[in-house]
C-alpha cells in the first residue's frame, strides 16, 4: 500500500504540495505548519524568479558566509533578519500596544543583563566625552497616573558612536548604561550625552549585501530602554533624535514616529545654575506609557 505521506511525482507545478505532504507525520503541529507556510512561499519565489543554477549557489553560498560570520559575539543572521525588516515585523505582532501605550521596537544586539543600579539622576557617560544631555520624563499608565518602582534600563552608545562591549578595555565597564526605578511620581532622569548616528557592522555578507543594494549600514541617534514594573508588559524601545539625517532611513527599520524626541539646546545661565550643570547641555524629555498586563 502506498505511504499517503509520500504521495505524487514532483513536477514544477505540484512542487510545494509533494514536500509538504512528506512531512503529514510531524509531531509538533506548530513545525508542520512554519513549514509548510516556508515551503509554499520559497517555492513560489523561485518560480516567479526563476534562479539560473549559478544564482542558487551563490544564494547557498551568502547564507553559508553568513554563518560562518556568526560567533558568540556576532549573529550575523539576526543581523540579516534586522536589515530584512524582519525583526521589526516579529516586535510589532508580538507587541500589539493598545491605544495609548508607547510603541516598542527592536532590543538590538548591544544590550548587558545586570547593568549597574544607579541612583536617580547619575551620570552614565563615564568616559567624559561628548556634549552633557539631561534625559527625563514619566512612566505612566494608560490612565495617566504615575507608575510607581518601574525599572529602567538605559543603554547607548558613546561619542563615537561604540558601545562599551565593543571596544573593551578602551571604554570603562558599563559605560553609558544604568538602571533607575521610579519613585511614586513616576519621575526619572539622568545624564548622558548627546548619542550619534553609527552604522551596524558591515564588514560581512550583511554589510556586502546592503552595498549592493546601494543601501547604507546606519542608524539613526537614538537611546534604548528596557521598562520594567509589576503589573504591566514590558516595554523595549528607543527614543530618537529627529534632527539625524538618517531618522527616514534607519538601517534596521526601527524608527518610529511616535518615539521622536526633542533635544533641546539649553544655553541659559540661570538654566544651566538650576541643575547644576557645568555648561550648555541638551535636555530630552519623554514620557512613556505602559500597557497593563492582559
Amino acid at each position: 500500500m502506498t505511504d499517503q505521506t509520500e504521495q505524487g511525482y514532483f513536477t514544477e507545478e505540484n512542487s510545494a504540495d509533494v514536500v509538504i505532504s512528506r512531512n503529514a507525520k510531524a509531531s509538533d503541529a506548530r513545525l508542520a505548519q512554519v513549514m509548510d507556510s516556508i515551503t509554499r512561499h520559497l517555492h513560489a519565489m523561485v518560480k516567479e524568479v526563476e534562479p539560473t543554477q549559478e544564482e542558487w549557489l551563490k544564494a547557498i553560498t551568502f547564507l553559508t558566509e553568513t554563518g560562518h560570520k556568526s560567533d558568540d559575539w556576532r549573529q550575523e543572521f539576526i543581523l540579516l533578519s534586522d536589515v530584512l525588516g524582519v525583526s521589526m515585523l516579529v516586535d510589532a505582532i508580538n507587541n500589539r500596544k493598545p491605544s495609548g501605550a508607547s510603541e516598542s521596537t527592536v532590543l538590538g544586539p548591544f544590550h548587558v543583563p545586570d547593568a549597574p543600579e544607579r541612583p536617580m539622576g547619575s551620570n552614565i557617560c563615564l568616559d567624559g566625552k561628548g556634549e552633557r544631555m539631561l534625559v527625563k520624563g514619566r512612566i505612566l499608565d494608560t490612565n495617566g497616573a504615575p507608575v510607581t518602582g518601574a525599572k529602567i534600563d538605559v543603554w547607548q552608545t558613546n561619542d563615537d558612536g561604540f558601545y562599551d562591549v565593543q571596544q573593551k578595555g578602551i571604554q570603562p565597564d558599563f559605560n553609558f548604561r544604568g538602571v533607575f526605578r521610579t519613585g511614586d511620581d513616576g519621575a526619572y532622569w539622568f545624564w548622558g550625552a548627546k548619542p550619534r548616528s553609527y552604522p551596524i557592522p558591515d564588514d560581512g555578507p550583511v554589510g556586502q549585501l546592503l552595498g549592493s543594494l546601494g543601501r547604507h549600514p546606519y542608524r539613526p541617534a537614538h537611546l534604548h530602554y528596557i521598562i520594567e514594573a509589576a503589573g504591566f508588559e514590558t516595554l523595549v524601545t528607543h527614543i530618537f533624535d529627529p534632527d539625524d539625517e538618517y531618522v527616514h532611513s534607519d538601517a534596521v527599520f526601527g524608527v518610529k514616529e511616535s518615539l521622536m524626541a526633542e533635544f533641546v539646546h539649553v544655553a541659559d545661565a540661570d538654566r544651566i545654575a538650576k541643575v547644576q550643570a557645568e555648561g550648555p547641555f541638551f535636555e530630552v524629555t519623554h514620557d512613556f506609557v505602559l500597557a497593563a498586563e492582559t
